[in-house]
């Protein structure tokens, strides 16, 4: 019997609809090619340019689809000049980590054969780390209610919790011990600023218990800022990097920057029940249309997906699916035949998903 998932598909705006095409197609091919599962999609539309024409940026009624949905993959949304009455941008992806609970954002940063890195290191080469944010808190808490107090003063809350944090520090544990079985270094590195903020010493305090039930791990902290150095001159030396929300928005982009671009770093946000996959760019509507986007981010988003269904369905076929897909992608880097305009190359976002088809 063919395992069936039902995936809430929503393209978005700009380049999200141009990478949400290129991965469906690849995603076809695996399947094709590997069998044993059937991903049966459903397009919502969603996004800055839908709530231009309507006023809504997701009806209700696929937001509920979302919800009921084996998977969430999503391309991206929101436009520069399209704006909710406060002035904040169009995102329904920001109400579904709220909503869903989608608690851990998994941010690889993975260095792909012959993608261009702006470190001159040769060790560049080896960078291998999973930048792990926290979703749902933080100071992104204050999202829709922050003040500004007659014109003079605005104040946003950071919030952090302890089921929240336990939570995030157990899959950062679960997530080292796991790459660790795959070659991973088995350590995580809690990323705070516990030297100025009381929320950062609890959150400091937190790991730290969390930390004393995996004593087989290596664990260790740094101060965002020096963090931030530290990514810079070495990046190839880290593992598993857990932190903040706020924080984690920031490090993840210097992260993209690390491996070639926001157009190589996929995205997962992970709760008990739901699961969301993106890559971590954005709409990019300056391109938008013309065939040059880079959809890898979008490829190993996709990739994360069937990584996570495969051990939520304890289904075997899925997991292959995973890393026969994970490997095209790094096959058609090193062997030349991908080569995209943000890396440098010729090919846009349709060559892109040939190039990696024609890998499988």
């Amino acid at each position: 019997m063919t395992t069936e998932l039902q995936i809430a598909v929503l393209p978005g705006d700009g380049i999200g609809l141009e990478v949400m095409d290129a991965a469906l197609a690849v995603l076809e091919a695996v399947e094709r090619k590997v069998g044993g599962y059937r991903l049966v999609t459903e397009i919502l539309p969603g996004g800055a340019a839908l709530y231009r024409h309507t006023g809504t940026a997701l009806s209700d009624e696929n937001f509920m689809k979302a919800e009921a949905a084996d998977a969430i993959l999503f391309g991206a949304m929101g436009l520069p000049d399209v704006r909710y009455p406060d002035g904040t941008e169009i995102a329904p992806h920001l109400e579904m980590r709220r909503a869903f609970g989608l608690y851990a954002g998994v941010r690889p940063v993975r260095s792909l054969p012959n993608a261009r890195t702006p470190l001159a290191d040769p060790r560049a080469a080896q960078i291998d780390l999973v930048i792990l944010r926290e979703s749902t808190e933080g100071l992104f808490a204050s999202r829709g209610r922050g003040t500004v107090e007659n014109d003079q003063v605005a104040r946003d809350t950071m919030v952090i919790t302890r089921s929240v944090c336990e939570r995030l520090f157990d899959f950062a544990f679960r997530l080292a011990e796991r790459r660790r079985g795959r070659g991973g270094k088995g350590r995580v590195t809690c990323v705070d600023k516990a030297n100025v903020f009381t929320s950062m010493a609890f959150f400091r305090k937190v790991f730290d218990e969390r930390a004393a039930r995996n004593p087989e791990l290596q664990v260790d902290h740094h101060y965002v800022d020096a963090m931030a150095l530290a990514l810079v001159r070495k990046p190839w030396e880290f593992d598993v990097l857990v932190m903040e929300n706020m924080f984690g928005d920031i490090l993840s982009d210097l992260g993209a920057g690390l491996i070639g671009g926001m157009g190589m770093a996929p995205c997962a946000e992970i709760g008990e029940r739901h699961a969301l996959f993106q890559p971590a760019h954005g709409s990019a509507p300056d391109i938008a249309g013309r065939n040059q986007a880079n959809p890898t981010a979008m490829l190993l988003s996709a990739a994360l997906m069937l990584d996570w269904l495969a051990e939520r369905h304890d289904l075997a076929a899925l997991s292959e699916a995973a890393r026969v897909l994970e490997a095209a992608v790094e096959t058609g880097y090193r062997s030349g035949a991908v080569r995209p305009i943000e890396q440098g190359g010729a090919h846009g976002t349709a060559e892109v998903a040939k190039a990696i088809i024609d890998q499988l």
